[in-house]
């Protein structure tokens, strides 16, 4: 399908210095390629109260001042392996840079997963002092957040208060403090523009209740905070939306609700990874006609398209059609329109109806299997790190098997 959006990662600003040598035959190349990397990355951290002195009469200008000395520079070393000109393998050296905030007075920062994949080194730059070394203690790829180490004695902490994203308004102000394109604390205004919106996640799965802001947001503000009107940090830039073959900003931009990262900061501190609840299934809408030609009780719910071998859902009893219409819509599988309390109208809602809970919580799943409505308890499993297309589509957190538009690799 063709769009006219084209969407990416927002936030760590990636080059690679190509010295690298061809695993196969030594032979260097020389060529230089540069990559963006449009994405963005908090919970030991202050976290203030609604009700805070902070949160009225705070102008840009206050809270840059405030804030702006807990907002780091990120500085990764890299090694990708690439296909060289002539089909030989050959290992790429190269530098990521992005944003990221203090979480504590311990030296704890967040960032984007994205800005220190495959990262061999991490610096953490705080003002306009040097780099200083920092320590990758876990990243969780199906929020793409990371959680990253100094030492409290090398640089000056001044962790961020944490705000409730579900408290934030369409129309409340927004401000951004990172580093686009390597300018160092660079500040942008602008409004919340849209609540619960989905992005894509570095390993496949959707991200939920993401922020959408039109404070400018470009490659290096990945990791960066999005602050409310009070200074408080409300989501972590992430991802932009961009027009053409352009990669900077339109006004569509993206940030992880500070409240996803709340859940999962302790478990990457505590474990260096996080863990999700999954079904394991993929899943599709259902229009009024198509519930009429295929004699479904209902048009609303989500149309189980595929079940994970060995998944829950699957050791549960679900079943995926065996048949495909012309619109690529599989046929025949069993209809869930309901989740414990929760009612299915959309396959989107699945995921946010499993959000809630951990690997090895129950739930009892509603279905119709043809037009008699099935109950079937399902122990939840622990999502997979990477991401199967083929076996999983966007079911394997219970979503759509349609992403929203492309995000192409950055």
């Amino acid at each position: 399908m063709r769009r006219n959006v084209l969407s990416g990662v927002a936030g760590g600003l990636l080059v690679l210095v190509v010295g690298s040598i061809l695993v196969a035959t030594d032979v260097i190349d020389t060529g230089d390629t540069t990559k963006t990397v449009v994405q963005q990355a908090s919970l030991p951290g202050p976290t203030t109260p609604a009700s805070s002195k902070r949160a009225a009469g705070l102008t840009v200008e206050n809270i840059y001042k405030q804030d702006g000395p807990g907002v780091v520079f990120i500085q990764s070393r890299i090694v990708e392996q690439t296909q060289s000109p002539f089909g030989f393998p050959q290992a790429q050296q190269g530098v990521a840079t992005g944003s990221g905030f203090v979480l504590d007075k311990k030296g704890y920062i967040l960032t984007n997963a994205h800005v220190v994949e495959g990262a061999k080194q991490i610096g953490v730059r705080f003002g306009n002092g040097s780099l200083i070394d920092a320590k990758l203690v876990g990243t969780d790829p199906s929020t793409d957040l990371a959680v990253l180490k100094v030492d409290p004695g090398e640089g000056t902490l001044v962790p961020l208060n944490l705000g409730d994203s579900s408290k934030v308004n369409v129309g409340d102000p927004a401000i951004a403090i990172g580093n686009p394109f390597g300018y160092d604390r660079t500040v942008t205004t602008g409004i919340i523009s849209a609540l619960q919106r989905q992005i894509q996640a570095p390993n496949g799965f959707k991200i939920n209740n993401v922020l959408q802001t039109d404070a400018a947001i470009n490659p290096g503000n990945s990791g960066g905070p999005l602050l409310d009107g009070a200074g408080r940090v409300i989501g972590i830039n992430s991802q932009i939306a961009t027009g053409g073959s352009g990669n900077g900003n339109v006004g569509i931009g993206f940030a992880i609700p500070i409240n996803t990262a709340k859940a999962v900061i302790p478990q990457l501190i505590g474990a260096g990874k996080a863990s999700h609840a999954y079904l394991g299934i993929s899943t599709a809408g259902i229009s009024a006609q198509e519930a009429k030609d295929l004699n479904l009780p209902t048009s609303k719910g989500a149309l189980v398209q595929q079940v994970v071998k060995g998944g829950p859902a699957a050791k549960a009893g679900l079943k995926a059609g065996d048949s495909q219409t012309s619109s690529g819509l599989v046929i025949g599988g069993d209809l869930i329109v309901k989740v414990d309390s929760t009612t299915i109208a959309k396959p989107d809602d699945i995921a946010g109806a499993i959000a809630s809970h951990k690997p090895g919580d129950q739930v009892t799943i509603h279905f119709y299997r043809g037009t008699k409505l099935h109950t079937a308890k399902i122990t939840l499993g622990n999502r997979p790190s990477g991401f199967d297309q083929s076996q999983q589509s966007q079911g394997g957190q219970g979503g759509s098997g349609q992403l929203p538009f492309p995000f192409p690799s950055p």
